[in-house]
C-alpha cells in the first residue's frame, strides 16, 4: 500500500467509465448517506484499486468488485482510508480480472460549512433558518461527497423530503413520492470530469425562458427573489445563442440551470448544466443594484456559460492546463458582453484585467502560466491573476496578431476536434498554427511556459527608432526572461499602424521606411510615436524623456484614444513603481489627464492616486495635503459635470464613474463632498427609497459617513450597521462591508474587523471587510495574528484564506515589517497559502525600496506644491 502514498495523481491500472450515484442528504442532522456503483475498466495487472476519497466514512462490509463477465463478486481483504493523500486504497487477495467490472461502495459524511464538496447553507423562510445542500467540486472536491477518480460519465438519484426542490446537471427522468420523501432520478451524463458534478437541493423559486433551439433556461433563486434572476435569465438565453455561433457547436445538454446560493466561496462555478453562484453575481434588483452589479451579473454569466464549450465540452487534461479553462472564458466572457451591450465599452474596460495581470506578473514571485502541480492543496493558489487575466490578455494578443476571423475559424475545429476529451495547450495551439499558418506555438510558448513579461525601451536616434526588450519586474531589479513580442505601432495618427514580430534582444528601424514620417527635432511637440497600439499586447513600454514628452502633449491635445491614454498612464505607474521614474514625472504626467472625460482611464487615475496617496504617508508625509488638494482638483472637473444626481438617458459608464469618483473625494477629504454625501445618507435613513441615494453612489456616501466616525462619535457607524442587518441583498452588505473599515478611527477599525468574524457575516464576505484606511493597518495586522488560529481553522484550505494575507500584509512598506510577518508565519505556512505569503511580502519590499527613493528624490517637494496650486 506504500506506494500509493505521498503521489499527486492516482495510478492508472483501473479507469472509471461512469458512475451510478445515489445520496440521501438530512438536512436536520446535517449528514448524508449514499451509495456509488462505478464502472471500471482493469487495464493492468493489479490486486489494488486506488481513487480518491476524504472526509467520508466508508462502510466496509459495502464494498466489492464485480467482473462483468464472471459476475464473481470479490470483497477487499483490506480497506484503507489515507486522510493525508485523499485516497482510498482497497487491497484484493487476488489478481483482479482484466476488462470491465463494477466497483461498489457505500459511504456516510458530514454536510460541512466549509463552502466545498457535499456543504450546507442557510437562509431565512418567515423567520425561520433553514438549511439547502450544495455541492462545489472543483477542483478536488467531489471526494468529499462519494469516493471517485476524476474522468466520469454520472448517473444520479436522490432521496430527499418531497417538498424540496432537487436539481442536478441533467434533467429529471423520474420522481416518486413515499411519504415525506421522495427518490429523484435524473437522465444520464455525457462524460464529464468528476468537478463539474453538481447537486442542489433546498426550496427555491425560478424564472424561466428558453432559446430558439429549445434549450430550457431556468434561475433559481430563494423564495421571494424571483424577479432579481431576470436580468441573469436574458443575458443567458442571448449569450448561448451568440456561443452556438462562435464556437460551431450548440450547447450540448438539454437544459441549463443557474441558481444563486447564500453560502459560496467563488463568485460561480460552471457545473455542466446546473451553474452555481453567489447571488451577488446572478441577482439584480432593479431598485437596489447599482450599475456596477448589473455588469458584473453580465460578465460572470457569460464566463460560465463560456465554460460549457471551454471546459465542460472540451476539458483540460491536468490542473497545469487550468488556464486554458479559466483564461478563455474570461477573454470570450468580455467578447459577449461587447455583443449584447456595445455601449458598454467593455474591451476598453478589459484593460484592468491586463492591468492586474501585469501587477501581479511583475513579481519574482509569480508563476508562468502553465504551472506543474504537484499536490491538490496547490491548486487553489493558481486560481489567480495569472491563470485568468494573464490568460485572458494573452489569448487577446493572439487574436488581435492572427485576425478575429481566423482565430475563430481555427476555435470551432479545436472544439470539434476535442469534444467530449481532454486537451492540453498544446493542442489548442496547433489547431491556431494550422488554421493561420503562423508559428504560434513558438510564439506562445514564450508567454506560457515563463513567467513575467517584457518592457520595451524605445528611443529616437537620427531617425532610428530602437527597441530593446528586458524582463519587467516592479522590484527594478534585471530580469533575464526573453520573449517573441508582438509590436504594434504608429506615428502622429491611427491612419498607418505597422505591427511585425521582435524576435530578439534589440533591433533598430529606419523610422521613415517603416512608418513613413519623421520625427521633428527636441522641442517641436508635432509627432508621437505610440507602441502597443490600443494596448493589445501583454507588455509596458518605456519611452526615452522626448518621445514621452511628446505623448503628455498629443494626450492634452485629445490625439490619442482612450486606451492608450491608459496604456500610457499605467506603464509610467509601473516604472515609477520600479524606480525607473521618478514620481515628479509621473505626477506631471496626471496632470495631462485634467480634462479626461472616459470612464475606464478616470478609473485607473483614481487608483494610481489611491496608491501614490499610501506610499507618500510613508515616504513624504509633509507633502500628503498637498497631493490630495493636487487629486482633488484633477477629480473635480469630471465630479461636477457629473453631479450627484443622474441624468435621463445617461450612460452605463458615467453611472459607474460616479460612484467612483465621489469615493475618491469623500477618501481625499474633499469637505463638500462629505456634508453633500451626510446629507443624503441622513435622508436614506428616513427613508430607504429616497431618490437622493441610489445604489450607484451609496459606496461613495458610506466611505464619506465612515471618513467622520470616531470613537468618541459613533453616530454614522451604528446607522450603517443597521442598515446592514435590515436589508437581505447581498450586494447592500457587502457594499456596506467594503466601506466600514475605511475608517481613519483604529478603535473603530478594529471594531469592524471583529465584527467580521462575528455570525451577522457571512464567512464568504469576511473578506470584503478588509480594506483598511492607511491609519488602521497596524491595527489589522494584530488583529490578524491574535485571530490567526479562528481564521485558518474557518477559512482553511480554501482560496478565501488567502485574501486575509494580501490585503493586510501588502500595504506595509518596511524591511522591518517584512521580518516580522516572515518570523510570524515561520510555524504558520500550510502549502496553499505559501505562494500569497511570498507575493505580498515581496510586495511589502517593492513599496520599501520605492519609499527610499521617493525620500531621496530632489525637488519634489516644489513640483508637488506647484501642482497642488495649478489652476486646471
Amino acid at each position: 500500500m506504500e506506494e500509493f502514498k505521498g503521489q499527486p495523481r492516482l495510478p492508472k491500472f483501473a479507469v472509471p467509465k461512469r458512475y451510478d450515484i445515489r445520496l440521501t442528504p438530512d438536512l436536520t442532522s446535517c449528514k448524508f448517506g449514499g451509495s456509488v456503483a462505478i464502472d471500471v475498466d482493469v487495464v493492468g495487472d493489479t490486486k489494488f484499486i486506488v481513487l480518491n476519497a476524504a472526509d467520508l466514512t466508508i462502510n466496509n462490509r459495502s464494498v466489492s468488485f464485480t467482473n462483468k463477465v464472471s459476475s464473481k463478486a470479490l470483497e477487499p481483504t483490506k480497506v484503507e482510508l489515507v486522510e493525508a493523500d485523499e485516497i482510498l486504497v482497497l487491497e484484493f487477495a487476488e489478481t483482479l480480472p482484466t476488462g470491465m467490472g463494477v466497483l461498489a461502495i457505500g459511504f456516510e459524511g458530514v454536510l460541512n460549512d466549509k463552502m466545498k464538496g457535499f456543504y450546507r447553507s442557510s437562509y431565512e423562510l418567515n423567520g425561520e433558518k433553514k438549511n439547502m445542500a450544495v455541492t462545489q467540486f472543483e477542483p478536488a472536491d467531489a471526494r468529499r461527497c462519494f469516493p471517485c477518480w476524476d474522468e466520469p460519465a454520472c448517473k444520479i438519484t436522490l432521496d430527499v423530503p418531497s417538498e424540496l426542490v432537487a436539481l442536478s446537471n441533467m434533467p429529471v427522468i423520474d420522481e416518486k413520492v413515499d411519504g415525506n420523501m421522495k427518490t429523484v432520478s435524473y437522465q444520464e451524463s455525457p462524460i464529464m470530469s468528476t468537478y463539474l458534478v453538481a447537486v442542489v437541493i433546498g426550496l427555491f423559486d425560478y424564472v424561466e425562458d428558453h432559446t430558439s433551439d429549445g434549450i430550457k433556461v431556468r434561475v433559481y433563486c430563494q423564495v421571494g427573489k424571483a424577479n432579481q434572476g431576470k436580468f441573469a435569465l436574458n443575458v443567458a438565453v442571448k449569450t448561448l445563442e451568440l456561443y452556438k455561433e462562435y464556437f460551431a457547436v450548440p450547447y450540448s445538454l438539454p437544459k441549463l440551470d443557474m441558481i444563486a446560493i447564500p453560502d459560496f466561496a467563488a463568485g460561480a462555478m460552471e457545473n455542466y448544466g446546473l451553474v452555481t453562484y453567489r447571488e451577488t453575481a446572478l441577482l439584480y434588483d432593479d431598485q437596489h443594484s447599482a450599475a456596477a452589479n448589473k455588469q458584473r451579473v453580465a460578465t460572470v454569466v457569460a464566463h460560465e456559460l463560456a465554460h460549457q464549450w471551454f471546459g465542460n465540452l472540451v476539458t483540460m487534461e491536468w490542473w497545469t492546463h487550468l488556464w486554458l479553462n479559466e483564461g478563455f472564458a474570461t477573454w470570450v466572457s468580455y467578447l459577449a458582453a461587447d455583443s449584447l451591450f456595445p455601449e458598454w465599452k467593455i474591451w476598453t474596460q478589459f484593460l484592468d484585467e491586463c492591468t492586474e495581470g501585469l501587477r501581479l506578473d511583475g513579481l519574482a514571485e509569480s508563476h508562468p502560466i502553465e504551472v506543474e502541480v504537484n499536490h491538490t492543496g496547490e491548486i487553489d493558489e493558481i486560481f489567480d491573476a495569472i491563470s485568468y487575466r494573464k490568460g485572458a490578455s494573452v489569448i487577446r494578443m493572439l487574436q488581435n496578431y492572427l485576425g478575429a476571423e481566423c482565430f475563430q475559424r481555427s476555435l470551432a475545429s479545436y472544439i470539434k476536434k476535442y469534444a467530449c476529451s481532454n486537451a492540453k495547450t498544446e493542442d489548442l495551439w496547433a489547431a491556431l498554427e494550422e488554421g493561420s499558418g503562423e508559428p504560434v506555438n513558438k510564439l506562445m510558448n514564450s508567454w506560457t511556459k515563463q513567467k513575467g513579461y517584457p518592457v520595451i525601451s524605445v528611443k529616437v536616434k537620427e531617425e532610428k527608432l530602437e527597441l530593446e526588450q528586458s524582463q519587467f519586474l516592479s522590484s527594478g531589479s534585471p530580469g533575464d526572461g526573453q520573449w517573441i513580442v508582438p509590436i504594434t505601432l504608429c506615428c502622429g495618427s491611427y491612419d498607418v499602424c505597422k505591427n511585425f514580430l521582435l524576435y530578439n534582444k534589440s533591433d533598430s528601424f529606419d523610422i521613415k521606411e517603416l512608418l513613413g514620417c519623421s520625427i521633428s527635432k527636441e522641442g517641436d511637440n508635432g509627432g508621437w510615436i505610440k507602441l502597443n497600439v490600443n494596448q493589445t499586447g501583454f507588455y509596458r513600454v518605456k519611452y526615452d524623456k522626448d518621445l514621452a514628452a511628446r505623448l503628455g502633449y498629443a494626450i492634452e491635445m485629445k490625439q490619442l484614444s482612450e486606451t492608450d491614454r491608459f496604456g500610457i498612464l499605467d506603464d509610467h505607474f509601473a516604472l515609477c513603481m520600479a524606480r525607473q521614474q521618478t514620481l515628479t514625472s509621473l505626477l506631471t504626467l496626471m496632470a495631462s489627464y485634467s480634462e479626461e472625460t472616459e470612464y475606464t482611464v478616470l478609473s485607473n487615475l483614481i487608483t494610481i492616486s489611491y496608491k501614490i496617496g499610501r506610499i507618500a504617508a510613508d515616504a513624504r508625509p509633509e507633502l500628503l495635503d498637498y497631493l490630495k488638494q493636487f487629486f482633488i482638483s484633477l477629480f473635480q472637473n469630471s465630479a461636477e459635470k457629473l453631479g450627484w444626481d443622474s441624468k435621463p438617458g445617461e450612460s452605463h459608464l458615467d453611472a459607474l464613474l460616479r460612484g467612483e469618483i465621489f469615493t475618491a473625494l469623500a477618501l481625499l477629504g474633499h469637505k463638500e463632498t462629505l456634508n453633500e454625501a451626510s446629507k443624503r445618507f441622513h435622508a436614506f435613513l428616513a427613508d430607504r427609497t429616497t431618490p437622493l441615494l441610489p445604489p450607484d453612489i451609496r459606496k461613495a456616501a458610506y466611505v464619506a459617513v465612515m471618513q467622520k466616525v470616531s470613537a468618541s462619535d459613533r453616530s454614522g457607524y451604528e446607522s450603517l450597521l443597521r442598515v446592514y442587518r435590515e436589508t437581505d441583498l447581498s450586494q447592500e452588505k457587502t457594499r456596506i462591508l467594503s466601506s466600514l473599515a475605511s475608517c481613519p478611527d483604529v478603535n473603530i477599525v478594529l471594531e469592524v474587523l471583529n465584527f467580521l468574524l462575528s455570525s451577522e457575516v457571512r464567512s464568504q464576505d469576511a473578506v470584503y471587510g478588509l480594506a483598511v484606511s492607511i491609519e488602521g493597518r497596524e491595527t489589522a495586522w494584530k488583529w490578524l495574528k491574535d485571530n490567526w488560529d479562528h481564521i485558518s481553522k474557518t477559512w482553511g484550505s480554501g482560496f478565501l484564506i488567502t485574501r486575509f494575507i494580501s490585503s493586510i500584509v501588502s500595504p506595509f512598506a518596511s524591511y522591518e515589517k517584512v521580518r516580522e510577518v516572515e518570523e510570524f508565519f515561520s510555524s504558520r505556512c500550510k502549502p496553499y497559502i505559501a505562494r500569497t505569503l511570498r507575493q505580498s511580502i515581496e510586495r511589502v519590499q517593492i513599496n520599501a525600496k520605492w519609499v527610499e527613493s521617493i525620500r531621496n528624490e530632489g525637488h519634489l517637494a516644489e513640483a508637488v506644491k506647484e501642482l497642488a496650486y495649478r489652476k486646471y
